[in-house]
């Protein structure tokens, strides 16, 4: 885990560390740093780190992808009466609950722990950039499930290993080689992907 008070008060060079460069960054707007890692990025490194390199060059998603769609759809509907939609640093959007936790609303199970990590990324950047402890909730509403989700010590390992992760990706000149996955068909980059 990170080191909240590395660097405090000292004239040593800043980390190397994305995780630090990161924080040094979302906390001080005058340290320019190119680290900049959304929750949707944490997302695709934990589903497909070719997706990731792709978004992080903004290369545009198909919209009318019948999965995209739908998740959108989903998220645009769900819980609406009980959640309000909080933007931070232009980095994270969060959707918090009229209880204060922190909820991220998916349209199926199928991919529980990439929407996992990106909410704890929410988490994570909450306590750490704001100074604001919350939980979380993770919801499938079509399913009718939700999961609370808590930012422990192993999570917020799994968190800093991730940004570690996506930095690594998005820093490379060419994207990862594809990978054949079983949900590779109903991804909005399969035909872009498989045909590079």
């Amino acid at each position: 885990m990170i080191d909240d008070t590395a660097g405090d008060g000292d004239d040593t060079a800043p980390s190397d560390d994305p995780v630090d460069r990161l924080l040094a960054s979302a906390r001080d707007e005058s340290i320019e740093d190119d680290v900049h890692v959304t929750g949707v990025m944490m997302q695709y490194y934990e589903v497909c780190t070719r997706e990731l390199w792709f978004d992080s060059r903004d290369i545009e998603i198909d919209r009318d992808n019948a999965a995209v769609a739908r998740g959108t759809r989903v998220d645009d509907e769900a819980y609406s009466e009980k959640r309000r939609h909080v933007s931070i640093d232009g980095t994270i959007a969060i959707d918090v609950l009229d209880d204060g936790r922190v909820m991220e609303v998916k349209p199926s199970s199928a991919l529980v722990d990439p929407a996992k990590l990106q909410l704890l990324y929410y988490l994570w950047y909450l306590k750490h950039v704001t100074g604001v402890d919350r939980d979380g909730v993770l919801a499938h509403p079509r399913e009718r499930r939700r999961e609370d989700v808590e930012l422990t010590p192993e999570n917020e390992e799994w968190v800093e290993d991730a940004i570690r992760g996506v930095v690594d990706v998005i820093e490379r000149d060419s994207p990862p080689a594809p990978t054949e996955k079983p949900f590779c068909e109903s991804c909005a980059y399969y035909d872009f992907c498989w045909s590079c």
